[in-house]
C-alpha cells in the first residue's frame, strides 16, 4: 500500500485545491512564512509516534515544525520534555536547537486547512502519507493520537475500521502494525480551547504519556 508513497509529501504537495489555495492565500499575505505541507519531526529510530490532527495556521504553517509556534506546542513539547523524549529547550522556533528522542510528531493532514478543519476528501488524499510515515519507523511500539481525527485517520491509515476502536481520553488499542503489534493511545488534543474549558488539564495529558512510557 506504501511503497510507492512518499513518507513526506513535498512542501508544494498539489493534491487538495483547498488546501492549495489556502497555502497560496497565506503566501500572499505573510510570505516569509513556510506555507506547505508541513514534515514530521523527531527521531528516525522513534517507539513513540505523535500524531496530530493538522498545522495551525501561525504555528506549523509558519514556523516548518510540527505543533511549534502555537499554544498547543507549549504544553505537547513541555510534556514530551518532562516524559524523556527530547533533548534542549523549546523556544517556539524551529532553530531552537531542540531534537526529539525516541519520538516523532506528525499530522494527519500535513497542510493547514482552513479554521483547523480539514475535510475527508483532504484526510484520505493524505492518509497514505501518514500509513508511508509509521511504515517507515522500523522502532515503532506506541502512538498516541491527538484527538478523534487523528485517532480515526491513524486507524484508517493501518487498514482497520475505526467503528471497532471506541475513541475515549486514554483509551489503548492493541493493532496490528506494518512492525509488528502496535499499542494506540488516544488523547483529548491539546488544544487551548480545550485545555481552557478544562475538557484536557495538564494531569490528564500527562497520564497518556504515562502510559505511553510503561509500554515502552
Amino acid at each position: 500500500m506504501t511503497h510507492s508513497v512518499p513518507a513526506e509529501p513535498g512542501a508544494d504537495c498539489p493534491l487538495c485545491p483547498r488546501l492549495v489555495a489556502y497555502r497560496q492565500e497565506n503566501a500572499r499575505q505573510e510570505p516569509d512564512w513556510f506555507n506547505g505541507a508541513v514534515p514530521s519531526f523527531g527521531d528516525a529510530n522513534a517507539r513513540l509516534l505523535i500524531v496530530g490532527l493538522a498545522p495551525g495556521r501561525t504555528g506549523a504553517n509558519r514556523t516548518a515544525r510540527p505543533f511549534t509556534g502555537d499554544w498547543a506546542g507549549d504544553l505537547l513539547y513541555a510534556t514530551i520534555e518532562r516524559y524523556g523524549f527530547s533533548r534542549g529547550t523549546y523556544k517556539a522556533d524551529p532553530k531552537d536547537g531542540l531534537t526529539l528522542h525516541d519520538a516523532m510528531i506528525t499530522n494527519a493532514v500535513r497542510c493547514a486547512p482552513p479554521q483547523n478543519k480539514p475535510v475527508g476528501e483532504e484526510m484520505a488524499n493524505c492518509r497514505p502519507f501518514l500509513a508511508a510515515r509509521i511504515a517507515a519507523l522500523p522502532k515503532l511500539k506506541v502512538m498516541i493520537a491527538l484527538g478523534r481525527i487523528a485517532h480515526e485517520n491513524t486507524l484508517r491509515a493501518l487498514g482497520r475500521r475505526p467503528a471497532a476502536f471506541t475513541f475515549a481520553h486514554g483509551a489503548e488499542h492493541e493493532v496490528e502494525g506494518p512492525q509488528g503489534p502496535l499499542t494506540l493511545i488516544d488523547s483529548y488534543h491539546c488544544s487551548r480551547y480545550n485545555t481552557n474549558t478544562g475538557r484536557l488539564t495538564e494531569p490528564m495529558f500527562h497520564a497518556v504519556f504515562e502510559k505511553a512510557k510503561a509500554r515502552l
